[in-house]
């Protein structure tokens, strides 16, 4: 597969950017960290308890390379992997993980296409079939960009999802780290420079509003498997939000719409 940066035109440069993409990232961790090599690594060397702030920014800033960074994608795509060649352990149960085996590197990067079309499900228009294959082939192009192993990708967006069923069911786990990743996010303390008393109103409701959104955007097998409960009022609750947020984000401006990087990068 070719390794082309992203630009103009393309499904990923419409929509990685969109500030939207904030009601899905919590439930992108819990899909990543219930799988066991990623719960380790993440609960036992990870700064997402110490510096959560600090951590989502440079996600972000990281994602946001991917799409909008042009070559300097490609090279994110490196740093990632020499910064996790050392991520090694064994976990609770006594297993080994690393943190660039294929599987577990390769699932870290396929839960961006379930994430893609549940945002443009709860939180805009659905995709269509078309929309899909599209995204879809583009995500392909996004993992040939961050070195993941080509053959770990199901071919299909048929394939995938047969894919996502299977990991769901017999490889994720109700991990410890996923709940911890609920309770910080429960909890959070303020951003920097932010003063507590500031926060506290603010933050307390934030919390509540970003775990119910995490929780409900699951996949139900999902919540199921670590005991989340949600109740058809809830789902109620969470499509009428979504509707909102559909309706009222696409009259937004652009500076407002997209997150800085990807505001800068389609200003030219």
């Amino acid at each position: 597969m070719d390794v082309k940066p992203f630009g103009p035109g393309s499904m990923l440069w419409e929509g990685m950017g969109d500030a939207r993409l904030m009601f899905v990232l919590g439930g992108a961790l819990i899909l990543q960290v219930m799988h066991p090599a990623i719960g380790a690594a993440v609960g036992e060397q990870s700064v997402y308890k110490t510096d959560p702030w600090g951590r989502l920014s440079r996600s972000i800033t990281s994602l946001q390379t991917w799409v909008y960074g042009g070559a300097g994608a490609i090279e994110e795509g490196r740093r990632l992997r020499e910064m996790h060649k050392d991520i090694s352990g064994i976990d609770s149960q006594g297993r080994k993980y690393h943190a660039l085996s294929a599987e577990p590197y390769a699932w870290v990067h396929l839960t961006a296409f379930e994430r893609a079309v549940t945002m443009a499900r709860y939180f805009g228009e659905p995709y269509t079939p078309e929309e899909e294959r599209r995204v879809y082939a583009e995500i392909l192009q996004l993992g040939a960009i961050l070195q993941v192993p080509e053959r770990m990708f199901p071919p299909t967006v048929e394939d995938y999802w047969a894919y996502f069923d299977d990991m769901v069911e017999h490889t994720l786990e109700d991990h410890p780290t996923a709940h911890d990743v609920l309770d910080v996010a429960r909890s959070v303390g303020p951003p920097p420079h932010v003063p507590r008393a500031l926060w506290k109103p603010v933050g307390l409701g934030s919390g509540r509003l970003n775990v119910f959104v995490t929780t409900g955007t699951l996949p139900p097998a999902v919540r199921e498997k670590l005991g989340l409960a949600w109740t058809a009022r809830d789902e109620r609750r969470l499509r009428a939000l979504g509707r909102t947020v559909a309706a009222v984000a696409p009259r937004l401006p652009e500076r407002v719409r997209y997150l800085p990087i990807a505001y800068r990068a389609r200003r030219g």
